[in-house]
Formats: C-alpha cells, structure tokens, sequence
C-alpha cells in the first residue's frame, strides 16, 4: 500500500456515516466511498477497490456478516467491524470475523459525537493496522480460521498437514506425559480472536493446563467470547473476575478494561485479580500486566504466547517469563494478521522460538513434555 489507505464506510445511520468518514479524513485515511447497507458496501468495494472497509453491523437489505462473507468471496479486502455493545451484536461480530473479518472496534453509546471524538485516535491507529494486512498473503491465517471454528473441541493438535487424525492426535496427546501444574500465558490483539480460538482449540486438556488468555477486547464482549472459547475447546473457560480461581484444566479471559493480575499462586491452583489500574502500553487489559505478575508469583513450569496484534504490548512480558525461566513463543510473520507484537516480542531477544500459528500450541506442549 503506497500513501493513504482509502477506505469504504459502511453504516446505515448518516449521522454514524459522517462522523466515521470525517475522523477518518483528519486521520490522513482517504474515504473513497460510503454505504448505507451491506449491498452497497460490496457494490462500493468492486467499484473502488479501497485498502480498508469500515463495517457496521446492523443494517437493513444485507447485514454486516452478509456482506463480508461476500466482499471476501469476491474482492478479499480488510475489514474492521463496527459494532454496539449489545449480546446480539457481540454474536454476530464474531461470525464476522469467522467470515473473514481481521478485528472489530465497539461503537460509542450515549453522546456518539462526544465519545467518537474522544475515540478519534485509536479509530485511526485501528483502521491503518486493519489496512496495512493483506488478506491474500497467507493461505496459512483462513486455513488457521476455518480450523478454529471447526475443530469444536477434539483436542487435537493441528500441525497444518492435509489428512491430519484429530482423534490420532488427541489419542497421542493422552499418551504423553507432562510436566506437573503447567500454566500458559497467551497475549493477542488485532486479528487474535480467531487465532486464540485455534491455539486453545489445539491444546488438550491432557497437558493439565492452566490458561490465561489477554485478547485485547472492549467491555461487553470478552464474556461472549469465553463462551465461545469454552464451546470450541476442551478446557473450562470463563471470563476472568475479581479473585477468580482456576487449576489444570480451566482458562480465564481476561475481562474489557481492566488488567488481570496474577496475585496468588499455591500447590497448582492460581488467583487472579482484576483492577482498573492506568492502561500499559495504552491498553487495558494489557498483555504486560498479566504476564508480568505470573513470572513474579507462579513457582511451576510456565509458557508466554505472543500472537497477533499492533503495539508493543507483551514485549515486556515475555523478558519476564524468560527471565524466570519459563518458555516463551511468538506466532510468525507469515499467519500474523498484523506483525507487532511478535516482532516487539522477538526483537527481546527473549524468544525461544516462532512459529506459524497452526503449530503453536504443538510448542507449548513440546516445552511441557517430560524428556
């Protein structure tokens, strides 16, 4: 992409309309057409071939998964969801980015203009990370998708090879022997909820994990996505609260807006504690945080996961889990909807090895494997 990425809005409010395009225009993004529905979104991507589409979810004639579905089917563009904090809207913007979808970005409630505005920035920095993927590039991240939404909890470990027994692998994945109370820390952000829903898709509840999952995630929609984590995953996943608790076999999502702390660990079961602490790494919940808190507190084997996203967040982190010396894991560039917090991770120096994300999990295991 040379110069400004050019974008198609579509919402089928005119207010919404024109307060997105105008954050947009002074953001340096140029806004080469708009859309009232999602019939016109795909009319508008075939016409103008934009860099990026900014795409509500409710409208009438076609809705935004609809017309996703679509646009990727014909004209694959980056798409960023543009959704109300709402259950209903919170479902349909995960089958989105199921479709195809690279992130989402909650739309303000109450005074739209005043909050819009407040937003402005990170609207930007959102919408130029989401236009800066290639949504051709890698065969490897719509593979990674479509065994995400469909391994629905065999266990199995995915090596990415054609013809691959999720029973066999589950079976075999029984027969190893791990390391006793291991605990996994995974840090994702842009493009990461489909690639989280892999890796913990691929980790069997064999290995007695104990899992802390940091996707970068408004409030509203962390509580559907642990849902939707725990339906396609053997692990008993909820999202995280305030003293929350968990052994081998139980992930917490760490909730929107506000940092999950490690503050207690003893004979294999972890605590947790959530706090509304200044954002890190202008983040909250901030991959950072939790990472840094469980190399401080937790005294058996332990695993950093960075995958996808924009930022630096989790950098930090993993220093801390080598530092303590756990075993650190950074998604690659080539299944990396945006390339940042890997590269952040990698460039440490505190990694101990990349891999494409279909065999992260098979990493994980591997450091917990008893030799």
């Amino acid at each position: 992409m040379v110069g400004s990425p050019r974008a198609v809005v579509a919402d089928d409010s005119h207010f919404m309309r024109s307060v997105i395009s105008d954050i947009l225009e002074e953001g340096g993004i140029d806004v080469v057409a708009v859309a009232k529905d999602g019939r016109e979104a795909v009319e508008a991507v075939t016409e103008t071939d934009p860099d990026v589409v900014t795409m509500d979810v409710e409208m009438p004639e076609m809705n935004g998964i609809e017309a996703t579905e679509r646009i990727m089917s014909t004209t694959p563009t980056p798409i960023l969801m543009l959704s109300a904090h709402t259950d209903e809207n919170a479902d349909v913007t995960f089958e989105a980015l199921e479709k195809g979808a690279v992130d989402f970005f909650r739309k303000p409630g109450g005074e739209v203009s005043m909050e819009m505005s407040r937003l402005q920035d990170q609207l930007v920095e959102v919408v130029e990370s989401v236009a800066a993927v290639d949504p051709t590039d890698s065969s490897d991240v719509a593979s990674a998708r479509t065994a995400g939404s469909g391994v629905g909890g065999s266990g199995g470990v995915t090596d990415g090879t054609a013809g691959a027994d999720p029973a066999g692998s589950a079976a075999e994945a029984a027969a190893t022997e791990y390391v006793d109370d291991p605990t996994v820390v995974i840090g994702s952000s842009t493009g990461g909820p489909t690639v989280v829903e892999q890796v913990l898709s691929d980790l069997p509840l064999a290995a007695d994990l104990r899992v802390l999952v940091v996707q970068h995630m408004p409030g509203g929609f962390t509580g559907r996505f642990a849902e939707r984590l725990d339906a396609r995953s053997e692990y008993d996943v909820r999202e995280a609260e305030d003293g929350a608790r968990i052994g081998g076999g139980e992930a917490l999502i760490a909730a929107g807006d506000y940092h999950m702390e490690v503050t207690g660990y003893r004979r294999g079961r972890l605590r947790v504690g959530l706090t509304q602490d200044p954002p890190v790494n202008n983040v909250r919940p901030a991959v950072d945080v939790t990472m840094e808190t469980a190399a401080e507190r937790i005294t058996d084997p332990l695993a950093g996961v960075i995958l996808t996203g924009m930022g630096e967040d989790g950098a930090a982190g993993i220093r801390a889990i080598h530092g303590a010396g756990g075993y650190t894991v950074a998604q690659d560039e080539a299944t990396s909807a945006v390339f940042g917090m890997p590269k952040r991770a990698i460039e440490t120096g505190c990694i101990d090895g990349v891999a494409p994300v279909n065999d992260v999990a098979a990493a994980v295991l591997d450091a917990f494997e008893v030799t």
